[in-house]
């Protein structure tokens, strides 16, 4: 949170080096390769996760969502996500990285759906922004300001809902 990953890296690394099969130090760790931008050392800790725990909701739904905001391996971001979802049907958080990767699958109208779902349940910046996104890539640039300006209402120094009010701008 410091925005000290590096740091971040180095004490769970030494947490690990105690209790190797520690769950949640593991996802810790994959959460800081993510920012570290080492996608194969983050999936290596994952795998290591399901390996232990191979119903952790948790750990599929962050690879799912890792691999679908890069726009890589689409089809295999869907089933990881939809397994998290079978396992955790009411979470926000895999509800949104559901929407997020048929938004990225070309699937926005079906997205909007699991998006506007999540938003109920967790009125979170990145749930408005993705919401705001499908809304432009539908179209719908109304509908995508109003969503926009709602999220900064609540949280006015979003980078992303800025970065996505000033794509927005008539």
């Amino acid at each position: 949170d410091a925005g000290e990953p590096a740091q971040a890296e180095q004490v769970i690394n030494a947490g690990l080096a105690q209790y190797p099969d520690d769950i949640d130090l593991l996802f810790a760790r994959s959460l800081v390769l993510d920012k570290l931008n080492r996608l194969p050392d983050m999936e290596q800790d994952l795998r290591r996760i399901l390996a232990l725990d191979p119903d952790n909701a948790h750990a599929l739904n962050a690879w799912g969502y890792t691999l679908a905001d890069r726009g890589v391996r689409l089809d295999e971001a869907h089933r990881l996500i939809s397994r998290a979802l079978e396992l955790s049907p009411d979470n926000p958080y895999i509800l949104d990285s559901m929407g997020w990767v048929l938004h990225r699958m070309g699937q926005s109208e079906a997205a909007l759906g699991y998006l506007t779902r999540s938003l109920e349940l967790l009125p979170d910046a990145e749930v408005y922004a993705h919401i705001g996104e499908v809304l432009r890539t539908l179209g719908r640039l109304d509908e995508a300001r109003r969503t926009v300006a709602e999220g900064l209402e609540a949280t006015p120094d979003d980078l992303r809902l800025l970065a996505l009010k000033r794509q927005l701008a008539p």
